[in-house]
């Protein structure tokens, strides 16, 4: 049985269904391969999403967004000046319960289907490969992606830019 997919909106953040609360929590949990958020910026990068979507109550979820977002980060306008016809992928993660089952891989095919279905040509990512992170390297060679770039964001963080043709 496929996994059931739900969009995540703005609205969906707001008010007592918290909602919000455990996407925040899954993503914190996983801060140093994303980023740690804070509920109003979730709420922003919601709102500035190509394509937000969750599978079940929060066992994953993915955010992307076209190079038109309002969105600042270092990695997503690094594509943006030198890429056109792309969806960037800013994360993807799954809940440490629900690993194993192509929560991920899902989550990647739908959004996939929706690029190429909006014209798009491309998806982009990056992986960090300081501190390094093999299973999402080995998942996202599993799923076409090639390496186009790398940058050093920090001292202690280095990462590499993908792509996967939609073509």
């Amino acid at each position: 049985m496929d996994p059931v997919l739900r969009a995540i909106r703005p609205d969906d953040l707001i008010g007592l269904n918290g909602l919000g609360d455990r996407l925040l929590a899954l993503n914190n949990a996983n801060a140093e391969a994303l980023s740690w958020l804070e509920s109003h910026e979730l709420l922003h990068m919601v709102g500035e999403t190509f394509h937000a979507t969750r599978i079940g109550d929060v066992e994953a979820f993915l955010l992307s967004f076209d190079p038109l977002a309002d969105y600042e980060s270092p990695n997503f306008r690094w594509f943006c000046e030198r890429c056109e016809g792309f969806i960037y992928v800013d994360r993807v993660v799954v809940a440490p319960e629900a690993r194993g089952r192509g929560l991920a891989r899902y989550l990647y095919e739908d959004l996939f289907r929706m690029a190429r279905h909006r014209g798009f040509d491309r998806v982009v990512c990056e992986v960090n490969s300081n501190p390094p992170n093999p299973a999402s390297d080995a998942f996202h060679a599993a799923l076409g992606f090639i390496e186009v770039g790398t940058a050093q964001l920090s001292p202690a963080k280095t990462v590499t830019y993908l792509q996967r043709d939609l073509s």
